[in-house]
Order: C-alpha cells, then sequence, then structure tokens
C-alpha cells in the first residue's frame, strides 16, 4: 500500500530560535519538531540533504518513517515542510508521532486511467482536473499511494465523483457532507465557440 519506509538520524536542539535556526542551517542541518501522541513537543535538527531528497523523491507526506533521535527511535508522519521560495530548499519540518493503529488525515494523490476509454475525450473533450489530491482519513500504518479514478464510459459533460471511486479499505473522505467532483470532462473553447455561434445564427 505505502512507500517503503526509511529512517532518519536527529539530534535534540537544545536552542531553538532564528539564531540557532540559521546555525543550523550553516551546518547542513535544518530544525524540525516532532509533536503528538500526547506527549510534548521534540525540538530536533535533521540532515538537509536527506531530508530534501526524501521530499522530491514524491509521497513524503504519506510516508511513515523512523526518525532516530540520540538512539530513540520514533514513528512518525511528515504533516508539514517550509521551503525556502527562492532557493528551494527545506526550512523546516514537522513531524507526527505515530503508531500503527494512529489515525490520520493525508492527502492522497488521485491518478486517472482509461482516458483512451472515455468517448467525451475521444470526441474532444479535456480531462478538467478538479481535485488533484483527496484528503482521507486513514491508519498510519496504511496510507494508499494514491487512488485511481476510472475515466471509463464518460462523455463531454460528465464528471468524476467521490462515490465513482473505490477508496482503499479503511479509509474514508475528508469531507462527507456532499459528494464531490474530482474531474469533468469539459468541452474544449474551440468547441464552445463553434457551439456559441451556431445558437447566435439560429
Amino acid at each position: 500500500m505505502s512507500h517503503d519506509t526509511y529512517e532518519l538520524k536527529a539530534e535534540t536542539r537544545e536552542r531553538v530560535g532564528k539564531g540557532s535556526s540559521r546555525e543550523l542551517r550553516r551546518n547542513g542541518l535544518i530544525p524540525a519538531v516532532i509533536y503528538g501522541d500526547k506527549q510534548a513537543p521534540l525540538a530536533i535538527a535533521i540532515s538537509t540533504k536527506e531530508v530534501t531528497q526524501r521530499i522530491h523523491a514524491g509521497g513524503f507526506k504519506t510516508t511513515v518513517a523512523t526518525i532516530d533521535v540520540n538512539g530513540e527511535k520514533i514513528k512518525v508522519l511528515p504533516k508539514d515542510f517550509q521551503l525556502d521560495p527562492v532557493r528551494d530548499f527545506t526550512m523546516h519540518v514537522d513531524f507526527l508521532r505515530v503508531s500503527g493503529d494512529t489515525h490520520v488525515v493525508v492527502e492522497v494523490p488521485v491518478h486517472f486511467v482509461n482516458e483512451e476509454k472515455s468517448p467525451g475525450i475521444k470526441a474532444g473533450g479535456v480531462l478538467n482536473v478538479v481535485r488533484h489530491a483527496v484528503e482521507l482519513h486513514a491508519l498510519a500504518g496504511n496510507i494508499p499511494d494514491s487512488i485511481t479514478a476510472d475515466l471509463t464510459g464518460l462523455k463531454v459533460g460528465d464528471g468524476i465523483h467521490i462515490s465513482h471511486v473505490k477508496l482503499p479499505k479503511g479509509t474514508s473522505p475528508v469531507i462527507t457532507d456532499r459528494d464531490f467532483t474530482i474531474a469533468t470532462i469539459a468541452v474544449p473553447a474551440a468547441g464552445v465557440k463553434e457551439e456559441e455561434a451556431a445558437a447566435s445564427e439560429e
């Protein structure tokens, strides 16, 4: 189901604040925090290079990792990270303590399949993706890599909703008050213009 787990080495941070963060970054480390599980937040420092590689590899926020903090192994799920807007390196990471049966909310990417079996796309329609990812409730030990939206049989004007998607066992959508749209098969702009022209001539 979920991505291969991995381990990061970390050390505890005695000092927090902008000055100590700058000093860490000069040494190839970034500040991070482990929180949750009814325990006090733990301020740590981890390798900038290792974390940035993990972020760029994909699936960062849906993969449970182990952080070795001075010999203590803590299972975590990355919840948030900040990138430097100019230089694109990692500035800070928040980790949530988890066990296999911890309930978490994760953004899971949507993969679209069978475009070639959609009459709407064959006729020149365009796949208009409303949600590239869906927020799901899941167990930390069973987070799906992705969910699959099947476009078979969809015509121009049709939409695919969350009710059309088979969700992995043990997961449920965070939004429950409506059958929200994931994508639609839209009329291409050129097609709309032609139809409008025909309507105005009548």
